[in-house]
């Protein structure tokens, strides 16, 4: 397709302007504004290395990955450099494929510094986005249909696309460093390396072998570039192993490991660099494979000391093919892989760090998330639970799966009873008597109670706060109220972290999904009254409707910016977007105090009401008087005044109706819960839809929105931390699906302790809780908490444990 700019492109009439002329001139060009409307195509990650400072001269790199962003003006594409300072927007998934940028700053990049990185020339043009306004809500599909539009002037690749600030060949994906990312990954072996088809070939070398030769030097065989073919078979794959750092330039920095072995033994073969691109996507476990062309060397994490394969594309370029099997020599031909199965029975007998194979239905597939292994700089790693029967046990097995190398596999993991005809362990005797059960269920059955996504937690946290300290191997940081809101400020997508704060509960709501204007609450009267009211909670930070903008951090310090737009700081602390402003409005404690004093006038007489047309649709709201010093309110929330006439008071009371109607108050300001937050039912005829809302970068809470939830609604508990008297809304499942069930009172206290209702008697109703909320007066609490942030500007905070601290 042609390059050439359309007349009114507005890239070209923008990005003209900053186009600077020869001589010295070339490292002042001006920076230039887009007022126009831009989509965002396309975002590509990757780790910068040695040379990729030189672009962004005063730039503060925090981190090790970079950007490229392919905006599009709606007639042609440019493809450009985020700056540095804007990566938090990426982070959060603030910046997605769809987006609609507005006021976008552009600075031209300085291509020739870096002869080295294969994306950039002196020669094409080159551009840095320096700063941008996000408007609206991400449309993936309008980011589909931009693709095949004209690259703007020579801004395009010139043959593949690679990274344009570093010397790699190949991108990351945006949320992990374990899966491949990009068309380069080839599912077929490269058609230079196809071997003709051989009868009864025979190897040349055996593992054994070689490893005599290399360890005990027998034989010269294994010395230097070894070129006697071997034949083996993989018995097992790992996952991709990205090395890439910021002090090298390395242009495919990835490993992968194949578990090997012939017939006299096992061996790891090591995959290096774009041997991986050329290889890995091809190569499963039961392939047989021919290598030439490879070299020994010791297997330094071994014990006993052993061995290990390399193969690399250069010095030398190794030779691999994949060989049928009938075309090795039945005598050479590799055993057949081994399998471990237990069923959910006896892996209760296993120890602990055991290795097992298992199969089970699938029954529940929960939502992608991310954790850290150790430290705030340590990478995050994508996991999601599932969980699997097998008929076995009332047990079921839990697997906490983490990324594979196999996004497209785990697109493909929905509940399901599938088929496992083509594998070979079919024959085992556990998997036969897996089918033999399977074929036994019913397909509705099965379909109708499983669920996806949703919050989930597992193993079950202890019940006893004795218990939790001592699995936190000591007393648990207990974190301030404003400390625990910069923490989850600081959250990336889909980042999970569990925090502990002692707070006393000073509010309890009830609300169903999308009916936020009807919901219960109650609330302690004296805390509510005695404290201030409350700030906002970081489960939930709006962002105003107004466009936002972003700008990378400078040297020196700026203004605060305004409520509809801020700038990107330089610690991730103070990136929190504002808060809307919100209008004048009753807090809860006020309504409760109006309330209060109405119920403690004169008597109330039964009144008849007579509504207009209008108000025959509002609701009511009824109030309950509490212990001590509570108020219970039954809230159907209206936003306007029920009204009646003293001539009303002495009319016929024929409905029997003996609650007194007052004024409604305002709704509490509780944000709603967020829809990713409740579990789904499993929809089998919308299943490919429901795996990209679960998958990281997915459909969020537009799709979601659509699905039928497990729950019908959700608790809301406003916590007060007692170190600093901070306000931190926290929900709560104690009816979820996957709720941990054992005996208990179904007090309050027992019920915050468990994280659920009792298994032996009947759960209270909402309204019961509700009105047994008075237990939590006065209590102090030790509360669990799980953060993790949704995109944008959602973040959820749910509490799975709370303990009654007695001293």
């Amino acid at each position: 397709m042609s390059n050439m700019a359309a007349p009114d492109c507005v890239f070209h009439r923008t990005l003209t302007r900053s186009r600077p002329g020869p001589g010295p001139g070339l490292n002042k060009a001006s920076p230039v504004v887009c007022r126009e409307f831009l989509f965002l195509v396309e975002l590509q990650r990757y780790s910068r290395d040695q040379g990729s400072s030189v672009y962004f001269p005063q730039a503060v790199l925090h981190g090790d990955d970079l950007y490229d962003v392919t905006l599009s003006d709606g007639d042609c594409r440019l493809r450009v450099t985020l700056d540095p300072g804007l990566n938090r927007l990426v982070e959060r998934n603030l910046l997605q494929p769809g987006a609609t940028l507005c006021d976008a700053t552009f600075i031209p990049a300085m291509s020739a510094q870096h002869p080295a990185c294969p994306g950039a020339s002196a020669e094409r043009d080159s551009f840095r986005l320096v700063s941008v306004q996000l408007s609206g809500e991400a449309d993936e599909g309008r980011s589909l249909r931009q693709d095949s539009l004209p690259w703007y002037r020579s801004s395009g690749p010139a043959g593949a696309l690679v990274p344009l600030r570093a010397n790699r060949i190949v991108f990351l994906p945006l949320w992990n460093n374990v899966d491949y990312s990009g068309g380069g990954w080839r599912e077929t072996p490269p058609a230079e390396e196809e071997e003709e088809e051989e009868e009864a070939r025979r190897p040349a070398v055996t593992v054994s072998e070689l490893r005599d030769s290399f360890l005990f030097g027998r034989r010269a065989i294994a010395r230097g570039a070894v070129q006697h073919q071997l034949i083996v078979r993989i018995i097992n794959k790992s996952h991709l192993m990205y090395f890439g750092k910021t002090d090298r330039n390395c242009e495919c920095p990835y490993k992968a490991v194949l578990e090997v072995c012939d017939r006299t033994g096992s061996v790891c073969v090591v995959l290096w660099n774009s041997v991986c691109v050329s290889w890995y996507q091809r190569l499963k476990p039961g392939d047989i494979i021919s290598l030439r062309r490879y070299r020994v060397k010791r297997h330094y994490e071994a014990e006993p000391e052993d061995i290990e394969i390399s193969v690399n594309s250069r010095n030398p370029a190794a030779r691999i093919a994949v060989l049928p099997e009938s075309s090795v020599s039945p005598e050479y031909l590799p055993p057949a892989p081994t399998y471990s199965f237990y069923n959910s029975a006896e892996l209760l007998d296993r120890p602990h760090g055991a290795e097992c194979d298992v199969i089970g239905l699938l029954t529940f597939c929960g939502r992608a998330e991310r954790m850290r292994s150790d430290g705030r700089r340590a990478e995050l790693r994508e996991y999601h639970w599932l969980r699997l029967e097998d008929g076995t046990s009332d047990q079921p097995i839990m697997v906490k799966l983490f990324s594979t190398s196999q996004p497209d596999t785990h697109l493909k993991l929905h509940p399901r009873l599938g088929h496992h005809s083509e594998m070979s362990y079919r024959r085992l005797r556990p998997v036969r008597l897996f089918l033999q059960w399977l074929r036994g269920r019913d397909d509705g059955q099965v379909l109708s109670r499983a669920l996806i996504g949703g919050f989930f937690i597992y193993p079950p946290p202890p019940v006893s706060l004795e218990t939790y300290m001592k699995d936190q191997r000591g007393a648990p940081r207990f974190l301030r109220g404003a400390e625990l809101q910069g923490e989850v400020t600081r959250l990336c997508y889909r980042e999970r972290r569990a925090f502990c704060i002692q707070a006393a509960v000073t509010m309890v709501t009830y609300s169903r999904r999308g009916e936020e204007d009807h919901c219960l609450f109650w609330t302690d009267r004296a805390s509510s009254l005695s404290s201030s009211s409350p700030r906002p909670s970081p489960s939930s930070f709006s962002l105003p409707s107004t466009p936002r903008s972003f700008r990378p951090p400078l040297s020196s310090p700026s203004p605060r910016p305004s409520p509809s737009s801020f700038s990107l700081p330089s610690t991730p602390r103070s990136f929190r977007p504002p808060l809307s402003s919100p209008s004048p409005r009753p807090s809860p404690s006020s309504a409760v105090s109006q309330l209060s004093a109405h119920r403690s006038g004169k008597s109330c007489k039964k009144r008849k009401m007579v509504p207009t047309e209008s108000q025959k649709r509002r609701p009511l709201v009824t109030v309950q008087a509490g212990q001590n010093n509570d108020t219970v309110i039954l809230f159907e929330a209206s936003m306007e005044f029920l009204e009646n006439s003293n001539a009303d008071e002495d009319d016929d009371d024929d409905d029997g109706d003996t609650s007194s109607f007052v004024t409604a108050p305002l709704l509490p300001p509780f944000p709603p819960v967020a829809v990713e937050t409740l579990p789904m039912r499993y929809n089998h005829t919308r299943r490919e839809e429901q795996a990209v809302v679960l998958a990281m970068g997915g459909g969020r809470a537009t799709a979601a929105d659509s699905f039928d939830s497990a729950l019908e609604g959700y608790y809301t508990l406003r916590l007060r931390a007692l170190s600093d008297g901070e306000s931190i809304d926290a929900v709560f499942l104690p009816h979820s699906p996957s709720a941990p069930l054992a005996p208990h009172s179904n007090t309050w206290t027992s019920i915050l302790s468990h994280g659920a209702f009792s298994s032996h008697t009947p759960p209270p109703s909402p309204v019961d809780l509700i009105n047994m909320a008075a237990q939590l007066s006065n209590q102090r609490l030790v509360c669990v908490l799980e953060a993790c942030h949704l995109g944008g500007d959602t973040t959820e905070l749910v509490l799975s444990r709370a303990f009654h601290l007695t001293h």
